[in-house]
């Protein structure tokens, strides 16, 4: 019998012992569990701006962590090293990369280590942290218990009853939105409406900055970044935080030549000022990196 994968759109058919698209949800018996729960292979404490997050507690750090496992094959990923591993039986690279095993209870202590330093929380982030959204849920738990933060740092290809289990601790997102058309989101092994669907959705429980990578010859079409930021205007949406509107922020970034896209050019600098300027007829808050 046929088992599916309700994380993502990909709902992946597996056999008993059968590693999903992610490379970190495996199928025992009947249940589909999460093989990258505690394993983390990326720890760091960040300054906030680095998430990027630029309107959520600025000036401050988070202890940074990821695992391994992503639902996208992006040829540009620049953490390719974990985010496409997988945790496949005999494969011993899950334990060279696994810098530390960690229980729920013991990252929240880590985080508490780190206060001192100026940490306000845990970020997860780095790999694609939803393909074990059950270590952020338990973690994320604990460390709002504990009076912290919790950021994600997603690129939103979830589905939405994982956004529904992880919103009530989550304080903070980066979304990636990593352009404005069906095919191209084709190419990356994604889809386009339903990362819009966990925006629209991730709105209206946490603050939310976006980012768009501008690769050459794919998302640096000033018409393309247009319809992007009129449709991201029209998340605007009451913050009693804020006081009144709040609009969902964009970063729009610089491409440098990564993973399976090493030969290519980075992206020239005028071309992000360009698009943040059309990005900024239509939204108040954009930011541009790596430029």
């Amino acid at each position: 019998m046929e088992i599916r994968c309700q994380v993502c759109m990909h709902h992946c058919s597996l056999q008993p012992g059968q590693i999903g698209l992610c490379g970190a949800r495996r199928r025992v018996g009947d249940n589909i569990q999460c093989e990258n729960y505690g394993k983390l292979t990326a720890v760091a404490l960040d300054p906030i701006e680095k998430k990027p997050l630029r309107m959520f507690e600025p000036g401050s750090m988070v202890l940074s962590v990821g695992s391994f496992g992503c639902n996208l094959k992006c040829p540009f990923c620049q953490n390719h090293e974990i985010s496409m591993m997988r945790a496949d039986t005999g494969n011993t690279g899950v334990r060279q990369r696994t810098i530390a095993v960690l229980s729920p209870k013991e990252l929240m202590q880590k985080a508490l280590m780190y206060q001192p330093q100026g940490n306000i929380g845990i970020a997860y982030t780095y790999n694609e942290p939803l393909v074990g959204w059950e270590y952020v849920r338990d973690t994320a738990k604990l460390v709002k218990q504990a009076g912290m933060k919790n950021i994600l740092v997603t690129n939103g290809t979830a589905s939405l009853h994982v956004l529904e289990e992880l919103l009530p601790y989550i304080d903070a997102m980066n979304i990636d939105l990593k352009g404005f058309s069906d095919s191209y989101y084709r190419k990356l092994g994604g889809d386009l409406q339903t990362v819009k669907e966990f925006i629209a959705h991730a709105v209206s429980g946490c603050h939310v900055e976006l980012t768009t990578l501008v690769v050459p010859g794919e998302t640096d079409r000033v018409e393309d970044m247009h319809k992007q930021a009129q449709w991201i205007a029209s998340l605007s949406h009451v913050s009693s935080q804020a006081g009144g509107i709040c609009q969902v922020p964009l970063h729009i970034t610089r491409f440098f030549p990564r993973y399976r896209m090493s030969d290519q050019k980075a992206t020239p600098v005028q071309t992000v000022y360009q698009l943040a300027e059309a990005a900024g007829k239509y939204l108040e808050h954009v930011f541009t990196g790596n430029c």
